[in-house]
């Protein structure tokens, strides 16, 4: 109950309690208001009713401290688009086109308004959309209406580079009539929030097998890093023999890990399912109101441009976006998946080494080619070193050799060996 009403309820009381009395003293006694109070009170309800009873403000609005006449109907224009946003998310949005408004300035004009809440700025795109003579279905509206109740979310996912760990779910989008019922898969990157969404009419293992192959293996693929490990609930599309079930089997082909929440916890996988909330305020509850689908194929379409929008343009205040988009995350955070990859990282340990070898492989090649030219090759000490052990050693088969030859010549001339040559201590 409002204050209002409740106001009216007390000053009616008096008016009622005086009346059964018959005695407006003891009345006013009762109720604690003064003679002239009632007789005020009396005289506005025997003009106006009720109605007069309500509380006047004598607070009269200071014109020239409200915002701009065309910053309001951009707020009021903007509420009515995505009535999704909120107070400080349409203050971000308006910034980006020029129209500086505070969170606080945009409550203020939702409130002038009566707009301030997410089911009234509903109602009011309701009513823009019956004047343009849009008809919704009946099955639409109650899709649309049906309530949502918060789960709450404990415990934090550990994720620590893109790639670690995705959380994959199905979504309950509605009924479209000559279609039938229609699933959304979803495959969030818990660490980036990066998302992809693939709409289907029938829920199973095939489904759920097709958006890993057709959206989010080829999206890790074109940035060169892996998927490690995926987090599902224990649905019949996620869980099953791995001879015979197709998601299991196509997990097992490309070689990534499956890790399943706890029975009845839907919480445990509340990334997803705090996502789902998202898409259904930001685009289905915008969507069915706008647009009349007759295929599944039409809101697909839709749904990658949102897609499209969310990845790219929207800021995430996640826990590793701080304020950027989930694409810019992603892509900044690239090199912690590939620092984690170690056969590259030994590949490239091998290579380097490799590279090394060869190198030291050709300098000693061109020192051996051009000994003369020491100056010009840039060596180590310990090379230096080798190189001197290895003159010596030559220089001593030099002498033994000179040696041999003088001893043969003195022989040849009958001259007496030489016993304590220089050269032979050498």
């Amino acid at each position: 109950m409002k204050t209002e009403v409740k106001l009216i309820k007390s000053k009616l009381g008096l008016l009622n309690l005086a009346e059964e009395l018959g005695n407006v003293s003891q009345a006013c006694k009762v109720m604690g208001y003064s003679r002239d109070t009632f007789y005020r009170f009396r005289e506005l309800y025997d003009k106006g009713g009720e109605l007069a009873l309500q509380e006047i403000s004598r607070r009269k609005p200071i014109l020239r401290n409200r915002v701009e006449a065309h910053i309001e109907e951009a707020v009021i224009r903007l509420a009515t688009d995505n009535p999704a946003l909120g107070q400080v998310r349409v203050s971000n949005e308006l910034k980006k086109k020029g129209l500086f408004i505070s969170p606080g300035g945009v409550r203020s004009v939702w409130l002038r308004h009566d707009m301030e809440t997410f089911k009234k700025r509903l109602k009011a795109l309701e009513a823009l959309v019956a004047q343009d003579g849009i008809v919704l279905t009946e099955s639409q509206v109650a899709a649309l209406e049906r309530k949502k109740v918060d789960q709450e979310v404990k415990g934090e996912i550990e994720t620590y580079h893109p790639g670690y760990l995705g959380a994959q779910d199905t979504y309950y989008v509605g009924s479209i009539k000559g279609v039938g019922r229609i699933y959304q898969q979803t495959f969030i990157d818990t660490y980036s929030k990066v998302v992809c969404l693939k709409l289907y009419d029938r829920k199973n293992a095939l489904v759920a097998a097709d958006t890993l192959n057709d959206r989010v293996i080829p999206f890790f693929e074109e940035h060169d890093i892996p998927l490690l490990r995926i987090l599902t609930d224990r649905g019949t599309e996620y869980c099953g023999a791995r001879e015979h079930h197709e998601y299991q089997l196509y997990l097992a082909l490309e070689d990534i890990d499956h890790t399943k929440t706890r029975a009845r916890s839907p919480q445990t996988n509340g990334i997803c399912e705090r996502f789902h909330r998202t898409v259904q305020n930001e685009f289905y509850a915008i969507a069915f109101r706008k647009k009349i689908y007759t295929c599944i194929e039409q809101l697909q379409e839709d749904l990658d441009q949102w897609v499209c929008e969310y990845n790219n343009q929207r800021p995430h205040t996640g826990k590793y976006c701080y304020g950027k988009t989930p694409m810019q995350t992603f892509i900044d955070s690239i090199h912690l998946s590939k620092e984690k990859m170690l056969d590259q990282q030994y590949e490239k340990m091998n290579n380097e080494d490799h590279l090394s070898a060869v190198s030291k492989q050709n300098a000693s090649d061109e020192m051996n080619a051009r000994p003369d030219e020491l100056s010009s090759v840039h060596v180590s000490l310990a090379e230096i070193e080798e190189d001197v052990k290895f003159a010596e050693g030559v220089y001593r088969i030099l002498c033994v050799n000179a040696c041999i030859q003088i001893l043969h010549l003195s022989s040849n001339f009958g001259s007496a060996p030489i016993k304590n040559s220089t050269i032979l201590n050498r």
